[in-house]
């Protein structure tokens, strides 16, 4: 099966309909949006050992550039050898309406105040909300930031207010302490675009290396 240059994601030869020719060989893509990119810098993906993963300040990170997925990252990383204490990085993206509903769509949660206007405009928030889970999930977006495979041991939230189609996040992690065998303790924690607290908590997770 052929694999997407981009994102590294196997594609069915009979379903893929964005291709490329490039050098007497054919690329397949899962999306327009894979094969954009590809068309933009095409070396990049045939002749780099890991093309999919992103690069930043000299770190590699593995992060790919999937479909219309969106949003911007930065890191304050003494060492990224050697992580320790005071390590952090920072996602933010805007939660869109499509976000909304593909998370619906993919979850099976379909409650009415993430969906239906003139219901949620009757609750307690005044209008549609975005799930609480779908705003936790820029944790996990900001914690695939570091470099390594992160892997999530534990997890504890508090969710402090609603968050609104549209509202633009900054998710925030930041390592407290420094365990045995890879593992971390970090501060997790998500404002909106006001600086208002949206969700706060703690996380351990496990940082391994990158596969060669």
């Amino acid at each position: 099966m052929p694999v997407d240059p981009v994102c590294g994601m196997e594609v069915s030869q009979e379903t893929a309909d964005p291709t490329i020719e490039h050098d007497d060989k054919v690329y397949h893509f899962c999306s327009e949006d894979c094969r954009a990119v590809f068309e933009e810098v095409p070396e990049k993906y045939t002749e780099t050992p890991h093309p999919h993963l992103v690069e930043s300040g000299g770190m590699t990170l593995p992060r790919v550039p999937y479909g219309r997925a969106t949003g911007e990252f930065d890191l304050s990383i003494t060492d990224p050898s050697s992580l320790s204490t005071g390590d952090s990085v920072r996602f933010s993206k805007t939660i869109t309406d499509e976000d909304v509903r593909k998370f619906a769509e993919a979850t099976g949660d379909t409650n009415a105040v993430h969906l239906n206007e003139a219901f949620a405009e009757k609750t307690r928030f005044g209008h549609r909300i975005a799930h609480g889970t779908l705003v936790s999930g820029m944790i996990s977006a900001a914690l695939a930031c570091f470099p390594g495979v992160t892997i999530y041991i534990s997890q504890n939230l508090e969710f402090r207010r609603p968050v609104s189609i549209d509202d633009t996040l900054t998710a925030r992690c930041e390592i407290t302490d420094v365990l045995d065998n890879d593992r971390y303790k970090l501060t997790t924690q998500i404002e909106d675009d006001s600086g208002s607290l949206v969700l706060d908590g703690a996380a351990t997770v496990l940082i391994d290396p990158l596969p060669d």
